[in-house]
């Protein structure tokens, strides 16, 4: 099988896991919502989904260096299928409460970690010689549709008609994505790893000992993980600001989503072209500007479309900035490696969502609108751009031979 077709059996697979995950993403909250308008509760959602990232990313990431990556998807894929299915009886039967909830989307996240990271440590071996940002590309375009373009949309929609019914396709979006990959042929265990495995704390610690030796990596870590936490703050509160500072109905929170899922779109379109045009380092420090041009907007307008396009402006610009994480990541870090130092970067980065999410439920009940908290989110983005610029100025990050001169004959801390 040629990489061509390597690369569209897993992007379909994504495209359907994606999907049903979109549509469980908007559905969820809107559960919540019918059971509380607590806005910490709320938040507490968010931080539950990303918790397992806090807790199991680094750990999966070694798993996914240890086994045949293409059948740590299907098993996890699977497990999710299960989990909402299992959701989507109870909500159908009346059985629902905030803590069940609660417990699906970490049962849920929890899988995500293995499906995630096992996904995005393929790419090398899918792709071969291809090009890195144009594959990179395509996974986010997958992520954006799925989960925003008619993921969102789907999710609103069906759930104002049925509550169980957008649970019932999220179920069989991760069925879908299960099934699909097994017609990925080959194995696809991390090259190099010819050796018996070793204990799974040493490969942790090898990960973690090879980022800590590249600056580059460590303070691209640390931009994202700032990144993640600022933008969390807000995110997290999507649901209330539409529904509340924006008077939007269920169903029609979905179609505002649904702009978001045209700007993330776009950004993973134009990626690879702004990339061609400026660098990489120009498109992460530029993206995350345009970031907190969005979220701040956000929190000065009431119009629904205003509102919505600034949205889009902000995934647009988020998407950017991680087709270009994602190819540095992958130009950086050896493959027999990768699904280690993949897993401590999303221990970090992913890790911070629920403490961003948590922050913002309670910084909404401080400022008393959701729309004051996207105004706190982006002025801090335009703060982390500035920081961005700072630790990169004097690395490039197109070429991983001058990268690794650069910091050796500048500075060598973060």
């Amino acid at each position: 099988m040629d990489n061509a077709r390597r690369l569209t059996w897993l992007l379909t697979s994504s495209a359907a896991s994606h999907l049903g995950d979109g549509i469980g993403k908007v559905a969820l909250p809107l559960l919540a919502t019918t059971l509380t308008r607590d806005p910490v509760l709320i938040a507490g959602l968010s931080a539950t989904q990303f918790l397992p990232w806090l807790l199991f990313a680094a750990v999966a990431g070694a798993l996914v260096d240890r086994i045949d990556r293409r059948r740590a998807m299907v098993v996890a894929n699977a497990a999710r299928a299960v989990a909402v299915g299992v959701l989507a009886v109870l909500v159908a039967t009346g059985g629902m409460t905030i803590w069940l909830v609660y417990l699906t989307a970490l049962v849920i996240g929890t899988a995500e970690t293995v499906a995630d990271s096992a996904a995005n440590a393929l790419i090398p071996a899918v792709v071969g010689d291809g090009s890195l940002d144009a594959a990179n590309s395509k996974l986010q375009a997958c992520e954006i549709v799925g989960q925003t373009f008619l993921g969102g949309p789907v999710g609103s929609l069906t759930f104002a008609l049925f509550a169980a019914f957008p649970f019932v396709l999220n179920s069989a979006g991760f069925a879908i994505a299960a099934a699909v990959l097994l017609g990925l042929a080959g194995t696809y265990r991390a090259q190099g790893e010819t050796h018996q495995p070793a204990k799974l704390r040493t490969e942790l610690a090898d990960g973690l000992r090879w980022l800590r030796r590249h600056p580059l990596l460590l303070r691209l870590v640390a931009v994202a993980g700032l990144l993640s936490l600022v933008s969390e703050l807000a995110q997290a509160q999507l649901v209330l600001y539409a529904l509340e500072d924006l008077h939007l109905s269920d169903a029609t929170f979905g179609l505002f989503a649904f702009v978001g899922g045209i700007g993330g779109l776009l950004g993973a379109g134009i990626a690879p072209r702004l990339v061609r045009a400026g660098g990489r380092r120009a498109v992460v420090v530029g993206g995350i500007l345009c970031c907190g041009a969005g979220f701040g907007g956000m929190g000065l307008v009431r119009s629904p479309v205003a509102g919505a396009a600034l949205f889009g402006l902000f995934a647009a610009a988020v998407v950017a900035v991680n087709v270009v994480l994602a190819t540095a990541r992958h130009t950086l870090v050896p493959g027999e490696l990768l699904g280690r130092v993949l897993g401590v970067w999303r221990t970090v980065v992913w890790g911070a969502i629920p403490v961003g999410a948590l922050l913002g439920g309670v910084l909404t009940e401080a400022l008393g609108t959701a729309a004051r908290t996207f105004a706190v989110s982006g002025l801090a983005m335009l703060v982390i751009a500035g920081f961005a610029f700072a630790a990169l100025r004097r690395v490039s990050l197109d070429d991983k031979s001058d990268s690794a001169a650069a910091l050796t004959h500048h500075d060598r801390g973060l």
